[in-house]
Formats: C-alpha cells, sequence, structure tokens
C-alpha cells in the first residue's frame, strides 16, 4: 500500500498553466506582427498613391536672350586691288622682269619698253634748251647794260632801243623756258619705258613677251593691250547678294561667318564693311562687301565660299523653346506659384530653330512646361523641375 502524502491542490497543474502562459503570448506576437505588417502595407500604398498624385513635370524658366535668324548665302572671293597694267606710250617690249605667280611691291620695275625715236626727240630737246639758255643769256645781258648805262648817263641812250633790248630779253627768255618744258616733256615719256606696279601683289597674268609691239593705254581698248595684271590678295573682298526682305537689318559692323569648304570647312570671321544701300531691280537684291584678311594667301580669288549672316535680330528678347510650343498651338502650359498647371494663351514673334520670341503672355521668371503634357490637364498639381531644353543640348 502506497502510503506517500498526495500534492497540495493545484500543484500538479501549474506546469500546464505555464505551456498555457507562453502559447498566449505567442499568439499576441504573431498577431502584432500581422497588424504591424498591414498597417506598413497600406503606408506605402498610401504614399506611392500620392506619389502618383503628384507628377514630375520638366519645366524651362522664361529667360531674356539675343535672338536672330541666320541665313546661308553663296559667294566668292576677289582680289581686294585688281588692275591690268597698261604703258602710257606706246613701244617694243625690251624686257620682261616678272611672271605669274611673282610677288612684287609697290614701284618695283615689272617690264622696260625701248622707243628708239624717243631718245632722239629727248636729245633735240636737250640742245634747243642749251641754245636758248645762250640766247637768253646774251639778250639779258645787253639789256641790263643798257639800263645800267641810261641810270649813269641818262638820255644817252635812245628808250627805243632800251625797249627793243627789253622786248629781246622777254623773247629769250620764254624760249628758254619752252625748251625746258620740252626737256621735262621728253624726260617724262622716257621715264614712262619703265612699267612698274602700282601697288604690291601677286602677278596673276602677263600679256606680253620681249618683242610685242605695245600701244599705249589711251589707246582704243581694241588696240591697247596691257602688259601684265597685278592683283592684291593679301586683302580679299567678299560680296555676296542678300534678298529684299532682309536688307532692311543689314549694318555696318555686322559680324558675318564665312566658311571655306575647300579648306576643309574652315571658318573666318569677319564684319560688313559696305554696301550698295539700293537693290537692284533685276535680282532684288542688295550686294554688301566684307573684307577678308589673306597675309599667308591660303586664300585665292576664285574660291566659293559660304557665308553666313545674322538678321532679324531681336536683342533682350522674352524667349522660350519651340518644344515648349505645340505645332498649331496658340497657348503654353505655365506651372504656378501653387505649382499647379494653367494655360496661358502668348503671342509669338520671331522664329529660330531653337526658340520662339514672346510679345505677350508670359513674364520673366515664369516656368513653362516642356514634352509630353497628354497625359496632364490645366489645374492638376505637379512637381516642377527646371531643365534644359531640347533643343539646346
Amino acid at each position: 500500500m502506497n502510503t506517500t502524502p498526495a500534492p497540495p491542490f493545484g500543484l500538479k497543474h501549474r506546469p500546464l498553466r505555464r505551456r498555457l502562459a507562453w502559447g498566449l503570448a505567442l499568439i499576441v506576437l504573431v498577431l502584432l506582427a500581422v497588424v504591424l505588417r498591414a498597417w506598413r502595407g497600406r503606408a506605402s500604398g498610401a504614399e506611392a498613391a500620392d506619389s502618383g498624385a503628384v507628377p514630375a513635370v520638366a519645366v524651362v524658366k522664361v529667360d531674356r536672350e539675343n535672338l536672330y535668324r541666320e541665313i546661308t548665302i553663296p559667294a566668292e572671293f576677289r582680289p581686294y586691288n585688281e588692275v591690268d597694267v597698261h604703258a602710257k606710250v606706246s613701244g617694243y617690249v625690251h624686257k620682261m622682269n616678272v611672271d605669274i605667280g611673282d610677288k612684287v611691291t609697290a614701284g618695283e620695275l615689272l617690264a622696260v619698253l625701248e622707243i628708239p625715236e624717243l631718245g632722239d626727240d629727248l636729245e633735240h630737246a636737250v640742245a634747243t634748251r642749251q641754245r636758248a639758255a645762250a640766247d637768253y643769256k646774251d639778250a639779258h645781258l645787253a639789256y641790263t647794260r643798257l639800263v645800267e648805262v641810261n641810270k649813269q648817263h641818262p638820255n644817252l641812250i635812245a628808250q627805243q632801243d632800251i625797249d627793243t633790248a627789253e622786248a629781246k630779253d622777254a623773247t629769250a627768255q620764254g624760249a628758254l623756258a619752252a625748251a625746258k618744258s620740252d626737256v621735262e616733256k621728253y624726260q617724262t615719256l622716257v621715264s614712262y619705258t619703265k612699267i612698274t606696279a602700282p601697288f604690291p601683289g601677286v602677278v596673276t597674268k602677263r600679256y606680253a613677251d620681249p618683242g610685242a609691239l605695245i600701244q599705249a593705254g589711251t589707246a582704243s581698248q581694241t588696240q591697247a593691250m596691257p602688259l601684265v595684271r597685278v592683283s592684291d590678295n593679301t586683302l580679299l573682298r567678299l560680296d555676296f547678294p542678300v534678298t529684299v526682305d532682309y536688307v532692311r537689318g543689314i549694318r555696318l559692323g555686322a559680324p558675318v561667318s564665312v566658311r571655306v569648304d575647300s579648306l576643309g570647312g574652315r571658318v573666318f570671321e569677319g564684319k560688313i564693311a559696305r554696301f550698295t544701300d539700293k537693290i537692284d531691280d533685276s535680282t532684288r537684291t542688295m550686294i554688301v562687301e566684307m573684307e577678308v584678311p589673306n597675309p599667308s594667301l591660303e586664300l585665292v580669288p576664285g574660291m566659293y565660299a559660304n557665308v553666313t549672316l545674322k538678321v532679324d535680330q531681336r536683342p533682350h528678347a522674352l524667349a522660350i523653346p519651340t518644344e515648349a510650343v505645340p505645332q498649331g498651338a496658340r497657348s503654353v502650359l505655365v506651372v504656378n506659384a501653387a505649382h499647379r498647371i494653367e494655360e496661358r494663351p502668348v503671342k509669338l514673334g520671331l522664329e529660330t530653330p531653337t526658340k520662339y520670341e514672346v510679345t505677350s503672355g508670359l513674364q520673366e521668371g515664369d516656368l513653362v512646361m516642356v514634352g509630353n503634357p497628354s497625359q496632364l490637364s490645366p489645374g492638376q498639381k505637379v512637381d516642377p523641375h527646371i531643365t534644359s531644353p531640347l533643343a539646346g543640348r
């Protein structure tokens, strides 16, 4: 018979109670984790919903710029100075000192003419001058002697003799002056037999060889043949026609860019030097000219070039990118201070490849939307992000 005493009341149920308590605690923790996960999921969904409700949009700030339109005009280089050098007297070419491609300086001897009869004329004029000088010396001496005697012995010499001596003195003096003039004339004609360069440049053409008969440049164009052609190529002229639509914007000193494809697309910068200020009736264009320095002679007259000219200039104009204005539209979408979209009518002026001039409807600093606004509508709240215009990237 077992005589072990029985445990007190409830002692055998303590392990069971502990297990129940731990089980309940575990269940509570699991429920709390489930509730927390669900709350976090709802918060993430709310944030996503809020983010979808306020979309980000690209905007550009309305700013002031110097707007202009560019036109390209074909042109051709030509020498700044170019002349066919003629002789002033007729004669045979005795010597040619230059040929094509030779560089010359102002006053350099190009050719020498031979005129035998001109030398004879000069010698005759010199002899005549010598005789006239001797005659004048005798006549003047005789006259001065008579005058001196008349002063010392009045009425000793008849007045008629004095007058005759005075007349001979004046005649001899005139003959001497004429003889001197003839000598100077023939000396000048002899100097014309030496043909010199009128300005520094390059000989671009040679017309005559030694022995050729050259007529004086004062003869008719069918008879007078030049000796050489000299071109000043260190400074070139570039003429180009501007249509009547753009002549109002032509200004002296305006910048011009010149692209020469035959030199690998090199670009030269210059300024408008002069223009005719008259529209040609047949072509409806005005000739504009610029000067292009060419110290290294890399540019050759006759080369073609493309002139880029700025026209229709709008200084300090309100400007927006072209992608901010839908094709054919007369309004733009603006993000206001409350970050809401406004549709605002605008008036546009000059259009360039990348920008529009805004004449009314916008102010400097306004935020204009760019891109595709098809999913957006006026009054909708957005998150603006300032970006660069697509055309300007």
